[in-house]
């Protein structure tokens, strides 16, 4: 069977993304951050803490995707668990910009709403953002957990993190293709170990 050249780059788009998933599953350090991303979450929801998510642009939509996972139900039906995406308010967001400038806008709600021993999850492909790098040194000054989700070059976030995962690539939306399949792991984790039934 012949494949027009559309057909011939669609393959190749997903034989690239598969092949940044397989290079994820044969990292040790990628396994290793996912499994304390969820170790950590989990110790902070059944101490009563909660879960703040935060990313600019397409992370941002990962943010609310994952937080939307917890609070409502993955993949079946339990109690609701305490996320929050700090990326939807718009009066917030607008508030804070607008009196602190952009590089707060995260790091503002983090003081407000975060306690010790809760969970930032801080995601930046580039691992570059200021108001991403300011959001983990604002939790790290409450005494919360930080987990951050980047790319192979890490940036500036791997010194900010409890745990960091770094997918194995240099290419936005590769990055955000591994963003999405680590978030939906530890989502699925996370509701298997609070709420463990017979499969």
């Amino acid at each position: 069977m012949s494949t027009t050249p559309l057909d011939a780059e669609i393959g190749s788009a997903i034989r690239r993304s598969a092949a940044v998933l397989q290079a994820m599953a044969e990292d040790a350090g990628c396994r290793a951050a996912i499994a304390g991303m969820v170790e950590a979450s989990v110790a902070a929801l059944r101490a009563g803490g909660q879960l703040l998510f935060c990313g600019n642009g397409g992370s941002a939509a990962d943010a609310q995707h994952w937080a939307g996972e917890l609070v409502s139900r993955f993949m079946y039906d339990r109690p609701g668990l305490a996320a929050i995406a700090l990326t939807t308010d718009s009066s917030i967001l607008t508030a804070i910009g607008n009196d602190y400038g952009y590089e707060r806008v995260f790091a503002r709600q983090v003081e407000a709403l975060g306690r010790q021993g809760d969970v930032l999850f801080a995601i930046s492909t580039s691992g570059r953002s200021p108001n991403i790098l300011a959001a983990l040194r604002a939790a790290r000054a409450k005494g919360m957990a930080t987990l951050g989700f980047t790319g192979a070059a890490g940036g500036e976030m791997p010194p900010l993190c409890d745990h960091c995962l770094r997918v194995p690539a240099t290419v936005t939306p590769l990055i955000q293709e591994g963003h999405a399949v680590a978030g939906h792991t530890i989502c699925a984790l996370i509701e298997r170990q609070l709420f463990p039934r017979e499969a």
